[in-house]
């Protein structure tokens, strides 16, 4: 079991959802059980699913959870794509958290390879 606290991923990801909760605080009224829950629910996903591969017992499961987070990541990046489209989000703020999104991403590709490399 690893401490996911410790993960510069979880922590990445940990700081997305933050922001991604303080974005949506704007989102009009009528998005409160919409587009600004879902948002937030995707966000808390990347976290959580980090966290629970890391309560596994093997490394495939971690891969594995790793994997529905970079899922649930590319789902932010479409679900914040919307909001901007439909006006909730600036395109600075969406560019904001594209990029986090982006990175977050990234690191979670690069520590499914390693986790592949060592099992080989």
């Amino acid at each position: 079991m690893r401490d996911f606290t410790k993960l510069k991923v979880w922590q990445r990801a940990h700081h997305l959802a933050l922001d991604i909760y303080r974005s949506t605080i704007e989102f009009p009224p009528e998005e409160r059980f919409g587009l600004a829950a879902h948002l937030r629910k995707t966000a808390t996903s990347i976290g959580s699913n980090i966290a629970e591969g890391c309560g596994r017992d093997s490394e495939a499961e971690l891969a594995r959870f790793l994997s529905i987070a970079a899922g649930s990541s590319s789902e932010a990046e479409y679900q914040i794509l919307l909001a901007r489209d439909l006006g909730y989000l600036s395109p600075r703020t969406h560019e904001d958290l594209h990029c986090e999104i982006s990175e977050v991403k990234k690191m979670l590709n690069s520590f499914i390879q390693k986790l592949s490399e060592a099992k080989s």
